[in-house]
């Protein structure tokens, strides 16, 4: 079926970034893996790439386009060579939305500049140690002290929380209140340069072990009132508003990477001999990467639908919830199938198939655990 979603001008960016990763990626990225972080001098490569600023207005050094059928091309191109910009993609697809929904013009002349260039890494501090997904009962702590705040406490699981230079803070600032729980909760964008701001140990993860994530940790950090992002006690609703997109952007590459793993497995059981005769030639072979490949054509069409219906300021929450759990669940039966058809080699890192299935398992937790989905589906079906 011809493919819709995407137009010369996404065609020509597609050419630019396999470009640039073939490039400036590839060659390198062994090196990153190993070390568990990209160097921080990369973004700025991104930076001068213009991957950045596609979304941020031409008045603050960006293209002022919005779409987000850029990020989903790029995307496709990072699955299909089997790598990745390190925890860059928090500071784009998490941490600008807020900025543009929130920030007011001052903070944006501020900001934005640096954002655009990589100068100025974002990351976006929630989930605490004791708390998980229950943000409602966050403990950390920001009370105001003149012209500033005092921030106290500790984040975990923080993707790009090595290299940030500002990271949005999720902090109590106010009690819960008796029939509100979500009340009380600020935002602010927090200089990671202040003092009694820490960076603690740098998670060893299973997967994604070029996005840097870390655990950050608070004592008396002073920051300024004019970093207070939106209105003060207002921010549990503000982290509700770029779900949508943010679980988009879950599906959209999780069905990516169940296609790169059908191309990566096609390669390599057309390559690979057993018993004297290409792995491809056995029918259990083509049966298996035949029934991978009709699911991910399913997952493309979900992810595309959803893709133009967010384009378009269409998208609920609850079709982002939908197709977030559909490709997520097809990319892990994808994925491991063609596992299977590596044999033993799968199980290496030095083959893309390892990576992706390490990578692909924490799609269907963050976000939103695929039980959430359900949970938000099903009470829209009134269940």
């Amino acid at each position: 079926m011809r493919r819709t979603v995407f137009d010369e001008d996404h065609e020509s960016f597609r050419k630019t970034i396999r470009a640039f990763i073939e490039a400036e990626v590839v060659p390198h990225y062994q090196e990153w893996f190993e070390a568990g972080l990209v160097p921080r001098d990369f973004y700025l490569k991104l930076g001068e790439l213009g991957t950045f600023g596609i979304e941020v207005p031409e008045e603050y050094g960006g293209a002022g386009i919005e779409s987000f059928k850029f990020a989903a091309v790029q995307y496709e191109e990072l699955a299909r060579a089997g790598v990745s910009f390190g925890g860059s993609s928090t500071h784009v697809a998490l941490c600008l939305p807020y900025l543009l929904k929130l920030a007011t013009e001052e903070q944006k002349k501020r900001w934005l500049p640096g954002f655009v260039t990589g100068e100025t890494m974002f990351a976006i501090a929630m989930t605490e140690p004791g708390t998980g997904s229950d943000l409602a009962g966050m403990t950390t702590t920001a009370k105001r002290d003149g012209d500033s705040y005092v921030l106290n406490g500790a984040k975990t699981f923080i993707t790009g929380g090595v290299h940030a230079d500002r990271v949005i803070v999720c902090a109590r600032t106010s009690p819960p209140l008796e029939n509100n729980r979500r009340f009380g909760i600020s935002l602010f964008v927090v200089d990671t340069t202040s003092e009694g701001y820490t960076v603690g140990r740098k998670l060893d993860k299973i997967g994604l072990r070029t996005s840097d994530t870390a655990e950050l940790a608070f004592t008396d950090v002073r920051v300024p009132a004019e970093d207070l992002l939106g209105e003060e006690n207002e921010g549990f609703g503000y982290l509700g508003q770029n779900l949508p997109q943010e679980r988009l952007g879950i599906a959209f590459g999780a069905y990516a990477q169940a296609a790169a793993a059908v191309r990566f497995t096609q390669q390599y059981v057309e390559e690979r001999k057993v018993f004297g005769q290409p792995v491809a030639h056995f029918q259990n072979t083509k049966f298996e990467l035949a029934a991978c490949q009709a699911e991910v054509d399913a997952a493309q069409a979900v992810a595309d639908r959803a893709l133009e219906a967010h384009d378009l300021g269409e998208l609920t929450a609850v079709e982002a919830a939908s197709a977030k759990l559909f490709c997520t669940e097809v990319a892990a039966r994808v994925i491991d199938r063609c596992l299977q058809l590596h044999g033993g080699y799968g199980y290496m890192n030095e083959y893309p198939i390892a990576r992706l299935y390490a990578d692909n398992r924490v799609n269907r937790i963050y976000g939103g655990t695929s039980e959430v989905m359900k949970l938000i589906i099903a009470k829209q079906m009134g269940l």
